[in-house]
């Protein structure tokens, strides 16, 4: 799927919160209305929009979507474009982590998106190290 990708992470002993607490302070800097799951054992879903007319118009249900799932020593941050769900701090994580988050989108949305994940990708790596 474009837009859809997976980092995996052995070995870091990075703490999960605090990445997911970067992830979140990352997107809101750069202007993204945020959401996050509560977080469980399965992980937590953090989604991100950017607001705007146009952007409105073209992709209200759009997010770029980010799930951290595993341990401090092993973890997966997995990036895509999903549906922007309401409520999402309340939805079941069990069901969020099963169900099929991530969606086939346009090239044209997708590209946009495909910066952002980079950028967001390439800063995930720096913080975990």
């Amino acid at each position: 799927m474009l837009g859809d990708k997976e980092e995996h992470f052995q070995g870091k002993g990075t703490e999960i919160s605090a990445l997911q607490s970067h992830v979140e302070k990352y997107l809101k800097d750069d202007g993204f209305t945020v959401q996050t799951s509560a977080a469980s054992d399965q992980g937590t879903v953090i989604q991100a929009k950017k607001g705007g007319f146009l952007r409105e118009v073209v992709a209200a249900d759009r997010a770029l979507t980010v799930t951290i799932t595993g341990s401090p020593n092993d973890f997966t941050v997995r990036f895509g474009i999903g549906k922007w769900l309401e409520h999402l701090g309340v939805a079941a994580i069990e069901t969020l982590l099963l169900s099929e988050l991530f969606l086939v989108v346009d090239v044209a949305d997708s590209l946009w998106n495909l910066e952002v994940e980079d950028k967001l990708i390439a800063d995930v790596k720096s913080f975990v190290g």
